[in-house]
């Protein structure tokens, strides 16, 4: 029974993969225009999440900070997920929901993108972030799942969501991780072309 489980796992994760191809790659494709053209004009790219999701931004980043698959100067992408300090000082003196929201008012900057994950797109402290970065004409990459919720209903049309068509918080994970890969591979495209062999 366990080998089934197991098996049945793999089976609805490839099958979602294959679906959300089809419905993901123009925003995924749209997504890696609007990051490569903030990185070219001297931006960066903040990201913000919860538990898998906040690994996933420290993912992202230490992707784009030191390199995916090809040797290149390093890209201004901050994960604000791992400043401990700034957390539990905002999450104690104001509110957890403000964790994000506050580093985007002081780091972000017009023309800069934050990436904002939520499986539900209902994280409180995400959407604040989003609310912030609209405020200081950012734009969004949000990586949502489940209909998208309430933050794919706040973006603008200058905005990409992603939104992975399944309901089940792993199943969306595992499309979000992917397309962080995709956005890396994508940006490093943009930046130097397809390799000989592609």
């Amino acid at each position: 029974m366990t080998n089934q489980r197991i098996q049945a796992h793999f089976q609805e994760s490839a099958e979602l993969k294959q679906r959300a191809a089809a419905a993901l790659s123009q925003p995924i494709a749209e997504a890696v225009e609007l990051m490569f053209s903030a990185l070219s004009n001297g931006n960066k790219i903040l990201a913000c999440g919860n538990g898998g999701s906040a690994a996933d931004c420290q993912h992202f980043a230490a992707e784009l900070v030191g390199r995916f698959e090809r040797e290149r100067l390093p890209l201004p992408a901050l994960a604000l997920t791992t400043d401990t300090s700034i957390m539990t000082a905002v999450g104690n003196d104001y509110s957890f929901n403000d964790i994000f929201s506050k580093q985007v008012q002081a780091f972000g900057q017009a023309g800069d993108i934050l990436l904002a994950l939520s499986t539900s797109g209902n994280s409180a402290n995400v959407l604040a972030a989003v609310e912030a970065a609209l405020e200081r004409d950012m734009r969004i990459v949000a990586l949502t799942g489940k209909g998208g919720g309430a933050i794919g209903r706040l973006l603008t049309d200058a905005d990409v969501h992603i939104c992975v068509p399944h309901d089940r918080t792993a199943r969306i994970q595992e499309v979000h991780l992917l397309t962080i890969h995709c956005l890396c591979d994508g940006i490093d495209v943009a930046l130097f072309g397809e390799e000989p062999d592609e």
